[in-house]
Formats: C-alpha cells, structure tokens, sequence
C-alpha cells in the first residue's frame, strides 16, 4: 500500500504487531503490519498523521465529537427542577397576573404590608402651626408655668385661709388662729359660719353727725344723719345695687364691733385701725350730703365726728307667740377729731 494512502489513519485490530493498543510502531507501515525494511525511510506525511491525531477518550461520556461537547445549548441547559412545583417554565413562574379588565378597569395594586410597615410616616398637611403656650420657646415655656404654678399656690392657700375662718372651731384654728385672722382681716373677712349660720335679726342703722367750722371761725353741729337710711333708698328699686352700697358701711361697724369692747376701747391694733376706717367712710359720706352743705353754707370743715348705731328687734310675724320688743337702743361712740388730710376731703 503506497504510505500516501490515507488510511493509514484507520485503526488497527488487536491482531496487529503492537497488541492491543493497535498502534504502530515506528518502522511499521500502518496497513499491512510487515515490518519495514531496515534503513526504509519512514512516510513522513502517516508519521505527522499519526503524532498530530487526537488521542481516544476514555470515557463513553467523552466520544462525542468536539462539535456535541461544546454546544452552547447542552452546556448552559438549566437544571431539571427536582419538585414537580418546580416544573414550570422560568416565563410561567415569574409572570405577573394579568388583572381583569372587565371586572376591575381601574383596581389598584395591593400594597405590599412590609413595605407600609416600614414607610416613614407623611407629615399632615392639615395640621397648622403650633399655638398657645406651645409657640413659645422652652425659656419662655418654663416663665409661664412657673407663674401658673405660683397662682395656683396662692389661690390654694387663699381658700384653705378661707375656709378655716368659717368653718367651727378646730386644733388648726386653736393653733393657728391668728394667722388665719391676719390673712383674713379687713379684706376678706367673712360674717358667716360654715355650718353654723346666723341671719340677723334686727335692724341696725348707722348715723354720723359732725362738728363744722364755718367760714367765720364758728363752729357748728349738724343733726344726725342716716347712712343706712341712704343707702337703704339708694337699694330700693335698683335692679344692680353697687357693692359699696350694700355692705360698705356695715362692714365697717361690725368690723368696729369686733375690736372694741362694751365701753368702746380697742382691743389690740386693729382696734385703731377700725377706727380710721369707719371714720373716713362717714367724713367722705358729709362731703357728698347736701343737707350738710346747706348747713355750712358750703363754706365750713368738718372739726370732729360721732358715730352712733341705732338697733331694733324685727317685729314677729303675726302666727308667732314670741314677744320681742320693738324698742330701738342706741349705742354712741365718743367724738373723733378729724386729721387735717381728712379733712380736706371733708365740708368745704
């Protein structure tokens, strides 16, 4: 056989020369297995046939051609699923459900909850700017509450003054009775007790009369005139009677009554102090008096005051058996002298 033929590519049996690999050696001829006359050159072109040939796999998996080894389809070929869930196409798995648009053309997509739960909350728009107290800053916070803090305090201990005045003797009121007194006098005193109360029963008019001296150096004394009386006309038949009007002038008697013993001496410093205060109330009630006008022909001041009450029993209605009597008693005070400031404000 010519060592141009190309089937010196062919493999050879098992019966050949080299045994079972059925290669041949190097002095060999492919074809006809005879050994080669020595010296015989050796075919080039069935020698580079054979050094260049690509050697046999060894495994069943690797006799395929290079071509089926190296198809991109087979090597990149996704894993069956082993889960018959897992079974659908990759295009089934992830495509999303196509809504119903004849049942719901405009539906919404549903929020996700994870994503609601961890969304920042929007600021409310319809919320307006803060308002109050709120708007200041926290200096000016702190200055407002410690003033509503210090009002607080002081009503609370206002009331607690208050009601332990008019409420019955107690270990408080023993202990402490005097402060309660000083807090309570003369502007906020209370007529009344708590549990315990004592409507008046008779009837006490509060009368003044006055020393004037005229303007030709005499001195003049005016009848007694009826403070209650005036004010009594002044009430009667006012929807909206003034305060001064009502409770004024007595006030200042009892509050009199209260510091004096039976023979018109003070008791303690607010026994003086009574005095003054019912002493101007009467000198500034002259000033507004026509009659005493009159009486001084407008010219005079006021020297001295007297203040007298006039007490009576309140009749008893006609059912009743008890006999009161009717009888008024008067009570008069000594004369005071008028200080020169008071008595500017006095008679002129």
């Amino acid at each position: 056989m010519d060592a141009y033929d190309g089937g010196s590519n062919a493999r050879h049996g098992p019966d050949g020369p080299e045994g079972p690999a059925g290669q041949a050696g190097p002095g060999v001829p492919a074809e006809s297995g005879a050994p080669a006359a020595p010296g015989a050159p050796t075919p080039s072109v069935g020698l580079a046939t054979e050094r260049h040939a690509p050697a046999e796999p060894d495994s069943p998996a690797e006799r395929h051609s290079p071509a089926e080894r190296h198809a991109p389809a087979e090597r990149h070929a996704p894993a069956e699923p082993d889960s018959p869930a897992e079974r659908h196409a990759p295009a089934e798995r992830h495509a999303p459900a196509e809504p119903d648009s004849a049942t719901e053309p405009h539906a919404p997509a549903e929020p996700d909850p994870a994503t609601e739960r961890h969304a920042p909350a929007e600021p409310d728009s319809a919320a307006g700017p803060r308002a109050g107290i709120a708007a200041l800053s926290l200096r000016y916070q702190i200055g407002v509450a410690l003033a509503l803090a210090v009002v607080a305090v002081g009503a609370c201990a206002h009331l607690g003054m208050t009601f332990l005045h008019v409420a019955p003797p107690n270990t408080v009121t023993r202990e402490h009775g005097r402060a309660v007194d000083d807090w309570i006098y003369p502007e906020f005193e209370q007529n009344w007790k708590l549990f315990a109360p004592n409507p008046l029963q008779q009837n006490i008019s509060i009368q003044v009369r006055a020393e004037v001296r005229d303007g030709e150096g005499g001195n003049l004394t005016t009848g007694w005139y009826d403070l209650s009386a005036e004010d009594g006309r002044a009430i009667d038949g006012n929807l909206l009677p003034s305060h001064t009007q009502q409770n004024e002038l007595r006030r200042a008697w009892d509050f009199f009554l209260a510091t004096h013993d039976g023979e018109n001496r003070p008791v303690g410093l607010r026994g003086s102090l009574s005095e003054s205060y019912l002493r101007r109330i009467v000198v500034l009630r002259l000033d507004r008096d026509d009659a005493v006008r009159a009486a001084t022909g407008g010219g005079g001041a006021i020297e001295r005051v007297q203040v007298r009450s006039r007490t009576s029993n309140v009749p008893t209605p006609k059912w009743s058996r008890e006999k009161v009597s009717t009888t008024p008693a008067y009570r008069e005070l000594p004369w005071w002298p008028v200080p020169a400031d008071e008595a500017g404000g006095g008679v002129r």
